[in-house]
């Protein structure tokens, strides 16, 4: 069984969840799987190895879950982007509009070095548009953006063509 079967088989998809008409994609019970996140993990770093990627950023909080041990396997740092107000230094922050309300996503300042090629990792790419804030994000700090990695993909949500004009390196290890 390949891989985006096996992260398939594992997932648990919740109906309705967090608003009516969402199938939620829950990562919750592939995280009860070590081999398989081990296996993950490797998926990535594989997917990346040719960016000559000089940092990862993760998504709060889902894309930290893969995305710290992504960069310890491409041995470059890994820079948390967080939800307005949660990290502890001076930031960096960015504000986008949700199908549902707005939101504002932070990273500490001076993280990333100028031309630096970093990796956007979440668990999931659906509309694009966390995605894309942290890419603004990377690029108010000097940084390019080398590619993006997530672990599962929804298509018809479009996301793929939004983060398009930063990279074409998108990779999705399960795409719907």
């Amino acid at each position: 069984m390949n891989i985006g079967d096996r992260l398939n088989k594992e997932l648990r998809t919740i109906v309705d969840f967090p608003k009516p008409g969402i199938m939620f994609k829950d990562i919750t019970p592939v995280l009860e799987n070590p081999s398989l996140c081990r296996d993950l993990v490797e998926v990535l770093r594989d997917s990346a190895s040719d960016l000559n990627i000089d940092a990862v950023v993760g998504i709060e909080s889902r894309g930290f879950l893969f995305g710290l041990p992504l960069a310890l396997e491409l041995e470059v740092p890994f820079i948390p982007i967080r939800k307005k107000g949660k990290l502890p230094y001076k930031t960096v922050s960015y504000a986008y509009d949700l199908e549902y309300g707005s939101a504002t996503i932070e990273m500490h300042q001076n993280t990333i070095q100028n031309n630096w090629n970093v990796l956007v990792h979440d668990d999931l790419l659906a509309t694009g548009g966390t995605a894309k804030a942290a890419a603004e994000l990377v690029k108010m700090e000097g940084g390019k953006i080398a590619g993006f990695s997530f672990l599962i993909g929804l298509n018809f949500l479009g996301g793929k063509e939004a983060l398009s004009t930063y990279s074409k390196n998108i990779f999705s290890i399960k795409e719907y």
